[in-house]
């Protein structure tokens, strides 16, 4: 149910610059949908697991307003990123 030191590196090595980038706000967000992606599956077959629900919820928040930083600062990458991740917004 967790995401392994190899998917992370792929990730941060899509997103960021490096395998090792994981401060950067492209590789954090990309992170966190991954998170939200597995979370959700979790979710489907477990409907009463609350605690996971509120971690979700969490981790909405929290690439959200990652999602809103990236929009005050660069409109361009901000829309490529919703592209990229099939994001809805």
């Amino acid at each position: 149910m967790s995401i392994t030191t190899k998917d992370k590196e792929k990730i941060f090595e899509k997103f960021g610059s490096s395998s090792k980038d994981s401060g950067s706000v492209f590789s954090q967000i990309a992170l966190f949908t991954s998170k939200i992606k597995l979370l959700t599956e979790h979710l489907k077959s477990n409907r009463k697991d609350f605690n996971t629900q509120r971690s979700l919820q969490i981790m909405v928040g929290k690439r959200r307003k990652l999602l809103d930083y990236l929009k005050s600062k660069d409109i361009i990458k901000y829309r490529e990123l919703i592209k990229t991740l099939k994001l809805r917004r």
